[in-house]
C-alpha cells in the first residue's frame, strides 16, 4: 500500500530514519531553500527520484495545507522486534486503547523527545493514518521504536522477566507519579481517556501511579497529556 506523506518534517524523517521505503519525492520547483537542498541531497544518496514540480501541480496532488511544497510517496513504515527494546536500561511505554492519530503522534513525540526505549501498541494497521501521525508527532514516530504486539499481556510479562517493573497510570491505589522510581529498567502502561487499560494489562502492573491536581478538578488527563509527564519526570529522573 503506497502511502503519501507531506512536508518538510515528515519527509525529513522518513529519509533519516530509514524506517521505510521512499518512491519518490515531489517538490515544488520554486524552492531553493536549506532544507530543500538538504532533502534533495539525501534524496541522491538513496537513489530516491527526486520530481520537480509547479506549485500549482502540488496544491492539487497534497492532501493538506501544510505541504510546504514537498510531497512523497512511500511504503508503510517497518515496526521493530520486542527485543530492541532491551537496551541496557530499558524506558518502555504501553499505549492502549488510543484510536485518534493526532493523539498517538503527540504521544510519540513527547516520548521519544524523553529518551523513551520503545513503545508497544496493540497489533493494528495504521496504513491509512500514517501520515497524520508521522506530520503530529513531528516526525518523531520515525525514529522511536514502536513494537506491533499481538499479545500485550504477554510481552509485558516477557519484559518483567527481563527485569522491567511495570507502572500503570491509574487513579486506584496509586501513588504519585512523581514518587515512582523510573531511574531503573521500567515500563510503563498508559490507556486511552475512554476505555483505559484492559484488565489483562492491568493485572501484569506492579505498581500503579497518577498524576496529582493543583486543585479538585476530575477530569482525567487525555493519553498524550499524562504520558508527556510522565515521560518527562523518567527522563528526569534518569539523568538526575
Amino acid at each position: 500500500m503506497m502511502i503519501q506523506i507531506e512536508g518538510g518534517l515528515s519527509v525529513k524523517a522518513a529519509m533519516l530514519a530509514g524506517s521505510r521505503q521512499i518512491e519518490a519525492v515531489y517538490l515544488d520547483e520554486a524552492r531553493h531553500d536549506k532544507d530543500a537542498h538538504f532533502i534533495v541531497r539525501k534524496a541522491q544518496e538513496k537513489n530516491i527520484p527526486v520530481i520537480l514540480k509547479s506549485r500549482s501541480w502540488i496544491e492539487a496532488h497534497a492532501q493538506g495545507r501544510t505541504h510546504g511544497g514537498l510531497i512523497a510517496q512511500v511504503q508503510p513504515r517497518r515496526f521493530q522486534q520486542l527485543s530492541d527494546v532491551i537496551t541496557e536500561n530499558p524506558y518502555v511505554f504501553v499505549v492502549e486503547g488510543v484510536e485518534d492519530p493526532f493523539n498517538l503522534g503527540y504521544i510519540m513525540r513527547s516520548l521519544y523527545s524523553a529518551g523513551a526505549s520503545g513503545l508497544l501498541l496493540p497489533k493494528r494497521s495504521w496504513e491509512k493514518v500514517e501520515s497524520t501521525i508521522l506530520k503530529s508527532s513531528a516526525g518523531a514516530s520515525e525514529y522511536l521504536n514502536v513494537i506491533m504486539s499481538e499479545d500485550l499481556p504477554g510481552d509485558i510479562a516477557a519484559l518483567k522477566k527481563q527485569g522491567l517493573k511495570a507502572y500503570a497510570a491509574m487513579r486506584r491505589d496509586a501513588i504519585a507519579y512523581w514518587d515512582a522510581s523510573y531511574a531503573g529498567p521500567c515500563l510503563i502502561a498508559i490507556g486511552g481517556e475512554m476505555r483505559g487499560l484492559s484488565s489483562k494489562v492491568l493485572a501484569q502492573m506492579d505498581q500503579n501511579i497518577y498524576i496529582p491536581y493543583a486543585n479538585d478538578f476530575r477530569a482525567a488527563l487525555n493519553a498524550a497529556g499524562a504520558a508527556a509527564a510522565i515521560a518527562f519526570e523518567g527522563f528526569r529522573q534518569r539523568n538526575a
